[in-house]
């Protein structure tokens, strides 16, 4: 109704002026992937203003960046965007994400304080509308200082339309960060300290600008002399020859993939419409092991999709300890309305669900805890993280495990060689520095 826009416009107006006489807060609930927190990250960095980054609770306002992967994931936004608006000092909460892209309207029903922007890249340019902060002519660069470990988003979009994700209708089609903007903001991470980039995308291997792919990309952004580059995520189809080939002719690759598998059976893997089967999935990590030797896979898992039997769930036990993944990370299948498994006859019950999910992580602890083994009498490479206050120092592998520097009082940033030797539970590695 006309009248409810009009009362937003007068609250706004109001708030505005009350908190003109001081520097604005800007709060951020990052809800989902890797993605939609290094979207809020170049929010932030847009805004370039005092106070971005304080908690909810003393914010004027509060950007809530959703997530609409399953029921669930809606269910937690909407929760946000109500906790948000309950906090005693009233902020304007924008929201934004996959979920404002696909409701809206049924965002905006939840308070007369919701402001909903879909388009991120105006999000910024939204919270200075409803407050009257000036835009900033120098766009900071943010690093994680916990971490110097920076995400350098690269591409967006998705047209797969694997059967249980809803991706593709909040994010669009494939479209990639134009090159020449990649490097230019790889460049400024490294002056601003990261000592390793991660590039991420909804699908990275879809990454084309004008003929330039992902594998050219990766030689680009090494020339910029980051120590380290790891890439978050990439699908089975992208992990081909050209790119094997740039990751094993830059010394700055980090042997490390994450390769989605969401299931090790071939029946669920056609019904969930993923474009492979086992064996292509086993050949194309046969020929990365081969091109980078010691190369940690980590990857995905869905149980419980529909019509998955105990004999499929046996299946995909059986291949996951085949491929011998250093991390699994398991996802119980939730029904997302809106996609074509969500009325997929025989849903598998939730506790059987939970079951299997238990079971597969069990199994990905333990192949986790044989791959740190690997690098027990050896010398890695570790980015460090953080310091605790007893000076120990935690931080990465190149090949991504967790690694732990007792009384190593090293700075957020560096990185050192380590012998490590034991393993603790994580699992992490524990040893001394060599230098």
């Amino acid at each position: 109704m006309w009248w409810r826009a009009r009362l937003r416009f007068m609250r706004a107006v109001a708030w505005a002026h009350a908190v003109a006489d001081r520097d604005l807060r800007v709060a951020f609930v990052t809800l989902g992937c890797k993605v939609n927190q290094t979207e809020s990250e170049s929010i932030a960095a847009e805004l370039g203003i005092a106070g971005v980054g304080c908690l909810p609770d003393e914010a004027d306002v509060v950007v809530v960046n959703t997530c609409t992967v399953t029921g669930e994931a809606d269910h937690k936004a909407r929760k946000a965007v109500r906790h948000a608006l309950a906090l005693p000092q009233g902020p304007v909460v924008v929201v934004t994400g996959c979920l404002a892209a696909l409701d809206a309207d049924a965002l905006r029903d939840l308070g007369d304080r919701v402001v909903v922007e879909a388009d991120k890249d105006v999000v910024a340019a939204r919270v200075r509308e409803h407050t009257g902060v000036a835009a900033t002519t120098d766009r900071p660069v943010i690093v994680r200082s916990a971490r110097a470990r920076a995400q350098l988003k690269v591409q967006d979009g998705c047209d797969a339309f694997c059967a249980y994700c809803i991706v593709p209708y909040a994010r669009g089609a494939p479209r990639a960060v134009p090159a020449e903007r990649v490097l230019a903001e790889a460049e400024r991470l490294v002056g601003a300290g990261a000592s390793e980039i991660v590039l991420t995308g909804i699908n990275i291997g879809r990454y084309d600008d004008g003929g330039s792919r992902l594998p050219e990309l990766v030689e680009r952004i090494a020339a910029t002399g980051v120590p380290r580059i790891r890439l978050s995520s990439i699908e089975p189809d992208a992990v081909d020859e050209a790119l094997l080939e740039a990751a094993a002719g830059t010394p700055a690759f980090c042997a490390h993939l994450h390769v989605p598998l969401q299931a090790g059976a071939d029946g669920v893997l056609a019904r969930m419409g993923r474009p492979y089967d086992t064996a292509t999935y086993a050949a194309l990590v046969a020929r990365a092991r081969e091109m980078l030797p010691g190369m940690a896979l980590t990857t995905d898992i869905i149980v419980g999709f529909p019509g998955e039997t105990d004999a499929e769930f046996g299946e995909t036990l059986a291949f996951a300890e085949e491929m011998a993944f250093s991390r699994l990370h398991v996802f119980r299948y939730s029904a997302r309305p809106g996609t074509p498994a969500a009325t997929m006859h025989a849903q598998v019950p939730p506790e059987v669900r939970a079951e299997r999910s238990a079971r597969l992580r069990e199994l990905g602890e333990e192949m986790a805890a044989a791959y740190a083994g690997t690098h027990l009498g050896r010398t890695v490479e570790v980015l460090v993280e953080r310091t605790g206050a007893d000076g120990t120092a935690e931080g990465v592998t190149r090949e991504y495990v967790r690694a732990r520097i007792p009384r190593g009082a090293l700075p957020a940033g560096s990185l050192v060689s380590v012998s490590p030797e034991r393993i603790e539970a994580g699992p992490v590695l524990v040893g001394r520095s060599l230098g």
